[in-house]
């Protein structure tokens, strides 16, 4: 294939994804691997209270979520909330935004591809991990490369498997816990019976919000994909309008179910949370299922890195914050271009942690550990402004409102603010927050270096950050 600019058209990003699209990634963006077995280590630290902690995270997810509703509907673009950072806070802003996020998940493809290589590993012990990792990586990403709607196809089916397995077992355990269950022991005892609701006080319960809130990263990914819908204001409004649903009912609520069914400093617990219970209730073969469900989240979150990396790498390139290299378009409107550099750079990273080991597993892991939070906070900041730029010039653009603006909107700031810095002082928490502040400064410092040699080249050219156009376009990829 050789590429070639075509002067008399532009290309636009295609519109492939449909409405059942759009409800199930939204549905399944906010369940991943996390919930499945991360979810284990805030129970032991938190005890029974984990559901609390995993409620107030749910409840500042929700907030920032609504706020990215309220701009995703009044002004529905390509790049979502690093178009509104830049608009909102001038271009260091968005660049930092894009950025970061597209950083943040760079790391979660590499994390996903060995979380998903070594499930693999368990039924093919003889094949080297890199090589699961590899073929599970290049799978997907020749699954994005094809067209948003092959994109769609995967991450449905992926949320339908995440979502029937969580109602399963919400069904399951309510089952156990109201008796109806063979040989169950109904009750809530276990709620207090092993040290109590808070066994480590209130503390650990509000230190557990931190890893909470990350474990929610991925609901925002419905207003990234919006720009491909061919109805984009409904899109978001139905996914924000049930996200609060989705937070109750999957996380909250299944968390309360393990914590109800197993006393929560069982060790297996700890390990695997669902497994643990499915373990009480006699579910037959209880580890392949679980690996079975797990590799499912595993996949889902490295198919929808893959196409985030590459929609936000198109965005920041098509308003000069990237290489121009990156607007390349196929004849369907796929930024091919972006997706492989999203995979080059996981793939690097996968080879690296392969032959440096855990040492580079560990850096990518705490490197970018607080940087969804920076770009939640920013997300929430940049609401306030542009809230007060569209009540001033076009107050009926406003058709989905952030709730009890603007105080709401200023709470919401303050909690994220405090949770950072909640990062900065824990220990379990501290290392993640200097690491991700190492990969904040060394892209602020990306920007300047940026600029520096825009303006010596004498093309520091500033794209208007309130132009209203909501869909980018870019130069054509064609066959010859």
């Amino acid at each position: 294939m050789s590429d070639s600019d075509v002067a008399a058209s532009d290309a636009e990003l295609g519109k492939g994804l449909r409405r059942r699209h759009m409800n199930l990634i939204a549905l399944g963006g906010v369940i991943g691997a996390g919930l499945f077995v991360g979810s284990g280590v805030v129970i032991a630290d938190a005890g029974p209270a984990a559901v609390v902690s995993f409620l107030i995270g749910g409840l500042i997810t929700m907030l920032i979520m609504r706020m990215l509703a309220e701009m995703a509907v009044a002004q529905p673009v390509v790049g979502s909330f690093y178009v509104y950072a830049r608009r909102a806070l001038g271009r260091r802003g968005g660049f930092v935004t894009g950025w970061l996020y597209w950083y943040f998940f760079v790391v979660v493809v590499a994390v996903e591809a060995v979380a998903g290589g070594r499930i693999v590993q368990l039924w093919l012990p003889e094949v080297p991990l890199w090589v699961l990792s590899l073929v599970l990586m290049l799978t997907l990403t020749a699954t994005n490369l094809v067209s948003a709607r092959s994109f769609g196809e995967f991450e449905y089916w992926f949320s339908s498997i995440k979502v029937v397995a969580i109602v399963v077992f919400l069904f399951v355990g309510i089952l156990w816990i109201t008796g109806l269950w063979p040989d169950s022991t109904p009750g809530l005892s276990n709620l207090v019976d092993h040290g109590g609701f808070t066994p480590s006080g209130w503390g650990a319960v509000l230190a557990a919000v931190v890893p909470c809130v990350a474990f929610y990263t991925g609901a925002e990914i419905v207003t990234i994909a919006a720009a491909e819908s061919d109805e984009p204001e409904q899109a978001v409004s139905r996914a924000m309008r049930s996200i609060i649903l989705r937070i109750i009912l999957f996380y909250v609520g299944s968390i309360l179910v393990v914590v109800t069914v197993q006393p929560w400093n069982t060790k297996s617990v700890g390990v695997s949370p669902y497994a643990s219970v499915l373990s009480v209730l006699g579910i037959p073969a209880v580890s392949t299922i679980m690996n079975l469900i797990v590799l499912t989240a595993v996949l889902s979150c490295l198919n929808s890195a893959l196409y985030t990396t590459s929609r936000m790498v198109f965005a920041l390139t098509t308003h000069g914050d990237g290489p121009r290299f990156f607007t390349r378009l196929s004849a369907n409107g796929v930024p091919r271009r972006a997706i492989l550099l999203g995979t080059v750079v996981g793939y690097v990273s996968v080879a690296a942690t392969y032959i440096w080991g855990d040492v580079v597993f560990d850096f990518l892991v705490n490197s970018y550990g607080a940087v969804a939070l920076f770009v939640y906070l920013i997300i929430a900041v940049s609401q306030v402004v542009l809230r007060r730029r569209v009540e001033r010039q076009d107050p009926t653009a406003l058709r989905l409102k952030m709730w009890l603006f603007p105080w709401l909107s200023y709470a919401t700031i303050a909690v994220m603010v405090a949770v950072i810095l909640a990062m900065a002082f824990l220990p379990s928490t501290r290392s993640q927050f200097i690491m991700s502040g190492v990969t904040l400064v060394v892209i602020l410092v990306a920007y300047e270096l940026t600029r520096w040699r825009s303006r010596r080249s004498g093309t520091d050219e500033v794209i208007d950050p309130d132009a209203s156009r909501t869909v980018a376009t870019a130069s054509t990829e064609t066959t010859s």
